[in-house]
């Protein structure tokens, strides 16, 4: 997959890594950049073309899929994270997290997975796909966890059409969602330009930090060590 001269869509394109994704496939050429937001008048990014879509609605995404038509790039990057424990007085915005991260994901995949034979397919997901970390992130956690599954079932199933399907797992990025802690964190940029990179190497996962890097690695190894000390285990 190179970007050059392709049409991509970016999904949560209004702020964050999604301007970044949507700026970025504009500089390496992308023919045409669909930025696509619930509220598409709040995007301010040059040379895109601005898309109403909200994820969590069928019907913003029929619309969307359908003005779309053909497709190369499909970026899944929006979500959200409610700060919802699993066992606190409501379920309502564990709900709220998976039906954005796993269920609005899945279905705007299956909107435009038809039109994207030879194209390819790239999933925010989280190193909080592979632990948690405070009961605050679990509801997004348990998200984050299901869209990785998704991630790795629908890359089997696109593998007829050839469509490439890539992961970009991070842990800490500058953007709104991690703006409450005060830890080094990475420019989406940086976050950006090393998913594109793997994208068109063809890579099926880009780890992006030492976080991230950390927590994959721990995965074959007893749980126990890596909760003993979940600071050392994430930056040593």
């Amino acid at each position: 997959m190179q970007i050059n001269d392709t049409k991509a869509l970016v999904t949560g394109a209004n702020r964050g890594l999604g301007k970044a994704f949507a700026e970025a496939l504009l500089a390496r050429g992308a023919a045409t950049v669909y930025a696509t937001a619930r509220r598409p008048d709040r995007i301010d990014i040059p040379g895109v073309i601005p898309l109403q879509l909200d994820i969590t609605d069928p019907t913003s995404i029929e619309a969307a899929a359908a003005e779309v038509g053909d497709l190369d790039v499909l970026i899944n990057n929006a979500g959200i994270s409610t700060n919802a424990p699993l066992l606190g007085p409501s379920t309502e915005n564990i709900r709220r997290e998976f039906d954005t991260n796993f269920w609005g994901t899945l279905n705007v995949t299956r909107a435009f997975a038809p039109k994207l034979a030879g194209g390819a397919i790239l999933n925010v997901i989280s190193a909080l796909s592979w632990y948690t970390f405070a009961p605050a992130s679990n509801g997004y956690a348990a998200s984050k966890a299901a869209e990785w599954s998704l991630t790795n079932g629908i890359r089997l199933e696109l593998t007829d059409q050839k469509t490439q399907v890539t992961a970009l797992a991070l842990a800490i990025a500058d953007t709104d969602m991690m703006a409450a802690y005060d830890i080094p964190k990475l420019p989406p940029r940086e976050v950006v330009a090393m998913a594109l990179d793997g994208l068109e190497a063809g890579e099926l996962e880009v780890i992006a930090d030492t976080p991230t890097a950390n927590v994959k690695a721990s995965l074959s190894r007893d749980p126990a060590l890596f909760y003993a000390d979940i600071p050392g285990a994430l930056f040593s």
